[in-house]
């Protein structure tokens, strides 16, 4: 049995002053009429980021009593991760209609940290909360400064990934900086140093905001409202909790999911026409190109300096929004695009996605490979 996404939508955007609870029932609301279902046909729930059991909440919030949940926290790859579950448990028959949502209303609510203390409780703190480095700004630095180091690249090549991503946001009137002009490598370079080599201009926004897709079997999404967009192939990898259990910050657990979700496809990085990255900084950018298998290594600035793929197309987490893990709207960029729907931004006879979440600190990485159905 094929799996396929047949809805997907945003909540709303940037500070909305909004609950949690009332994001994620936009989210899910939008996604379902955007389907052409709704809450009655939802037997299936995956989230995080609510309460401590985010599924539970969730659904208690909905009215709805879900014979399949997940609410594995991974960070910004778990709605990856999520995909490839929901996917499994429709083809085993155990549910049929699965919803996967996010929000977080972090923006209006303040409650960002960047402190070093925002996982003192962990083991590995003893061994980097004393240096109080900036969670996770600092880490994600100590990475680009090895992969600098590593292949001779410039800061330059970095700011690249900051510019391309306001190129798209400028196309995407959702987006929170589509209104905000160009953004030029001088200016990423010169914006304020957060931890060094990057600066506020290579780190993601702070918003408000979510989105939710919606899966079922693709026989049953043959009956819906939209073009089903199928899904081809999936992986993870899980590879640390801390930055001093890592051999080379410059290689990353990508590798391996990337290539478990082209094995099952039976597709290779050829083959898409475009990517939803996660792009919690730039850096993570870079790595993940490479990882994938875009480019080889060292090879990721000039790449994207090509315009080489279309990637990132709804702005990212850098112009578009980030509300504190911003995996599920990599799905919805991605389904948009294969659907066909995205204006200004479309990219022509789009018909292979990929879209890879990272979470953590360089910790979790889920590819999901999506394609129209035929």
């Amino acid at each position: 049995m094929s799996v396929a996404i047949v809805g997907a939508a945003e909540c709303d955007l940037g500070s909305t002053g909004l609950s949690i609870l009332g994001l994620q029932t936009q989210a899910v609301t939008r996604a379902l009429a955007d389907a052409g279902l709704s809450l009655a046909d939802v037997d299936g729930i995956a989230t995080t980021g609510v309460a401590r059991f985010s599924a539970t909440s969730l659904a208690e919030h909905l009215g709805i009593r879900p014979s399949w949940t997940d609410s594995t926290f991974a960070g910004g790859s778990a709605f990856e991760m999520f995909v490839a579950r929901a996917a499994q448990a429709i083809e085993a028959g155990q549910v049929e209609v699965v919803v996967i949502s996010f929000a977080s209303n972090q923006r209006s609510a303040r409650s960002r940290s960047l402190g070093g203390v925002y996982e003192a409780w962990t083991p590995e703190a003893q061994f980097e909360a004393p240096y109080d480095p900036l969670y996770p700004a600092s880490y994600y630095a100590m990475a680009a400064q090895a992969y600098l180091h590593r292949h001779g690249a410039s800061r330059e090549q970095l700011a690249e990934v900051a510019v391309a991503a306001r190129e798209w946001a400028l196309l995407n009137p959702a987006a929170y900086r589509h209104d905000a002009g160009p953004l030029t490598v001088d200016d990423v370079l010169g914006a304020p140093m957060l931890s060094s080599p990057l600066t506020v201009a290579d780190c993601c926004l702070v918003t408000d905001g979510g989105g939710a897709v919606v899966l079922t079997s693709l026989e049953r999404a043959r009956d819906l409202r939209r073009t089903p967009v199928e899904v081809l192939g999936y992986g993870e990898s899980t590879t640390n909790a801390s930055m001093t259990a890592v051999d080379d910050l410059t290689v990353t657990g990508a590798v391996a999911s990337g290539a478990a979700a082209f094995g099952r496809a039976g597709l290779t990085p050829a083959d898409v026409d475009v990517a939803q990255l996660y792009d919690s900084f730039t850096i993570t950018v870079l790595l993940s190109l490479e990882a994938l298998g875009f480019c080889g290594p060292g090879e990721a600035g000039s790449f994207l300096r090509e315009r080489a793929l279309p990637l990132n197309t709804s702005g990212g987490g850098l112009s578009y929004c980030h509300p504190g893990q911003f995996g599920v709207l990599l799905l919805v960029e991605a389904v948009r695009q294969l659907r066909g729907e995205c204006g200004a931004r479309q990219v022509p006879g789009a018909e292979v996605a990929v879209a890879h979440g990272t979470g953590g600190i360089l910790s979790t990485h889920a590819t999901v490979l999506l394609g129209v159905a035929r």
